[in-house]
Order: structure tokens, then sequence, then C-alpha cells
């Protein structure tokens, strides 16, 4: 096994770790390892991402279910206009964008230059959602409510971008079912597990009708991270995921820059 296959390896339990530790971001890595050290297409990659997030969201969700913190009301009105948008985005739109989109004076844009573009653009915004991180975890009850409309809206949204760069969107999921739903703190992050877990693995199955799987390196890249999260969950119980948020923010940002760098040189 080359040196760099084995980096990727340890990049998938990485995932997982920082899945464990920090309850979500990890999965922003995934395509980067799968295309820079595992050589992977850009597309096939946001395929195979949206696998490895669907399973590890799935253990995450399974846990906090367990601990009765899943609000599986608004979970079910987000998720289903999110999934409904990854299938379509999966099946359709992405086999559907030409492999040479234009080009600049001698730099020809590429559909897998444009991926991994607009990849970063999503990593960017993830850092620094990661890096200000001005959310309290409150841990009051607060009433529930629904604004319909919004959360079907923003379910839709999250579900295109998911289908397009392969991450989980929880940055963006958070954010919305404190400010839409009125969760506490700790009910959207597991309440968002469930939906990331949901509209990733129907996603993936708009690329199984479409693409050559190769399902044993994706089973075994997809087994390491899942040991990388109970290996996280076991470490936050010695340091705290909240303080490391910040540092991998910073590292989530140095990426973003490299890729950007990397596919316009």
């Amino acid at each position: 096994m080359e040196l760099q296959q084995i980096l990727g390896y340890l990049g998938a339990l990485l995932i997982g770790v920082v899945l464990g530790l920090i309850g979500g971001g990890g999965s922003i890595l995934t395509v980067p390892i799968l295309v820079y050290l595992m050589f992977v297409n850009p597309v096939t990659a946001t395929a195979y991402s949206l696998f490895v997030v669907g399973i590890s969201a799935l253990v995450g969700a399974i846990r906090n279910i367990q601990k009765g913190l899943v609000d599986f009301r608004t979970a079910i009105v987000f998720a289903v206009p999110a999934f409904i948008a990854v299938y379509i985005t999966r099946k359709f739109i992405v086999p559907a964008i030409p492999e040479e989109l234009f080009s600049i004076g001698n730099f020809l844009v590429t559909k897998n230059i444009a991926i991994m573009l607009f990849f970063a653009i999503v990593m960017l915004i993830a850092s620094i959602s990661m890096i200000k991180n001005n959310r309290k975890d409150s841990c009051e009850e607060t009433i529930i409510q629904y604004n319909y409309p919004l959360i079907v809206i923003e379910g839709f949204v999250v579900g295109i971008l998911t289908g397009i760069v392969g991450a989980g969107g929880g940055f963006l999921i958070i954010p919305a079912l404190v400010l839409l739903a009125k969760l506490p703190m700790k009910k959207a992050v597991a309440t968002s597990l469930l939906i990331i877990a949901i509209k990733s693995l129907i996603g993936f199955i708009g690329d199984v009708e479409t693409l050559d799987i190769d399902w044993i390196f994706l089973l075994s890249f997809t087994s390491i991270s899942v040991v990388g999260i109970f290996l996280g969950i076991y470490l936050n119980k010695f340091i705290e995921g909240k303080k490391l948020k910040k540092g991998f923010g910073w590292f989530v940002l140095i990426m973003a820059i490299y890729i950007i760098l990397k596919e316009l040189t």
C-alpha cells in the first residue's frame, strides 16, 4: 500500500474522530481526502462522501435517539424536501453538467475543477461558522415553534448544496433548526445528525444508478471512519470539543485556501 493511501485511510479515521469529538464538521474533509490522497474522481468522491457522511451521521443519530434528544417532527419536515433535492441533484443535475464549462484565456474550467472550487467555497463558509461559533448551548426547554414554509425552503436549498459537494451541511442545518424551529442547541445538533443521515443516504441512491461504485473500498473507508467516531466519543471525555472546534475551523480554512490554489494553478 502506497504512503498516500495509508494517509488516506488515516484521514478516514480523522473524519470519524472529529465527528465524535465536536459532533460535526469532519465530513467537510471527506472529499479532499478522497480526491487528493485516494485519487478518486471529484464527482465520484462527492458520491462516496454522501455514503460516508450518511453512515457516520446515522451512528451519531442512533446514539442521540437513545438519549431522547432528537425532535422527529422537525427532522421529517426538514429532511423530506432535503432528500428530494439531494436525489434530484445527484440523479439528474450533476450528470447533466458538461465536462468542459468555459475557459478564461488558456485556463479551461472543467466540471471537476468547478466542483472542487465550489466545495472550497462551502469549506470557507463552514470554517468561518466554526471559528466564530457564537452559539450558546442552551439547555432550556423552549417552546418549539415551526415556521413550516421556511424550514421546507431551507431543507431544499441544503439538499441541493449537499448533492453538489457531498458534505453534510450541519453548519447550515443547525442554525436553521435553532432559528426556524426554536430548538434548544443540544436538540438541534442531535436532530441535524438524523437529517444529514437521511438526506445523504437517499441522495447516494441517485449515484448507485449512475456511477460504478467500488463497494470494497467504500465500505472499508466508511468502516474506518465509524471506528474514528467511537474513538472521538471516547476522547471527548478528556478533551473539550468546543475548544477544538475553533482550531478545526482554522484547519478547514487553510484546507479551503489550499484547494483553491491547487485547482487554479
